[in-house]
């Protein structure tokens, strides 16, 4: 599962008001290259939750993000670079996905988030 998934996944536990962002327990992490394109990632800019971006990157053991973007960096190739590694190259295969409210672990499997919800959360 790519960042740029996580990035867009919520809790949808019912009576759950705080369901993002998911925090992630990783247990195996790979990277995969994907092409760089620049153009892409200003698209997607102003469609991300950074500080979730941000944190979620340093739960997978990449710290090279800031704290806080704005979209004056999109001028620098080199933080253009460490945005396209983090939402698009590391690659979250083993591990879970926890609500922020609950506690509830989604597991994620060979990259695929699980996040169908039990009778009783519907």
């Amino acid at each position: 599962m790519r960042l740029l998934t996580h990035n867009m996944l919520s809790s949808n536990i019912k009576g759950v008001t705080n369901g993002f962002p998911l925090r992630i327990e990783a247990e195996k992490v790979v990277e995969k290259q994907v092409d760089f394109n620049p153009d892409f990632l200003k698209n997607m800019f102003p469609k991300l939750e950074w500080k979730a971006l941000a944190d979620a990157a340093r739960s997978l053991g990449y710290g090279e993000l800031p704290d806080a973007a704005d979209a004056s960096m999109l001028d620098s190739d080199d933080f253009l670079r460490r945005l396209h590694h983090a939402l698009l190259e590391l690659h979250l295969e083993e591990g879970a996905l926890v609500c922020p409210e609950t506690g509830r672990k989604f597991p994620v499997n060979k990259g695929i988030p699980n996040m169908l919800l039990h009778e009783d959360e519907v």
